[in-house]
């Protein structure tokens, strides 16, 4: 097996991360903590810059900042996220 496919249908990691850069973001932390907002970019190192970013301890809010940097060994999982902030809340 060569690893690619026919097609050119095969999706890296990176092409992930490039796709959602400017896009509402969950990013979960080794600690548990999640921090919610739009991706503005990311390093090769996972070294994650987001705008209008939201804390989560417990899933409970507990903060909210409007620019935030987060240490890429730091990071447990960055996931796609349909809102970050709940309508009528």
């Amino acid at each position: 097996m060569s690893g690619t496919e026919k097609g050119g249908s095969t999706k890296t990691p990176a092409d992930f991360l490039k796709s959602i850069r400017g896009r509402p973001v969950v990013v979960k932390l080794n600690s548990g903590v999640d921090y919610r907002g739009i991706l503005a970019c990311l390093d090769g190192y996972m070294n994650i810059a987001m705008e209008q970013t939201e804390e989560y301890v417990n899933g409970q809010l507990k903060n909210k900042y409007g620019d935030a940097f987060i240490r890429g060994n730091n990071v447990l999982y960055i996931s796609t996220s349909k809102r970050t902030n709940a309508e009528g809340a």
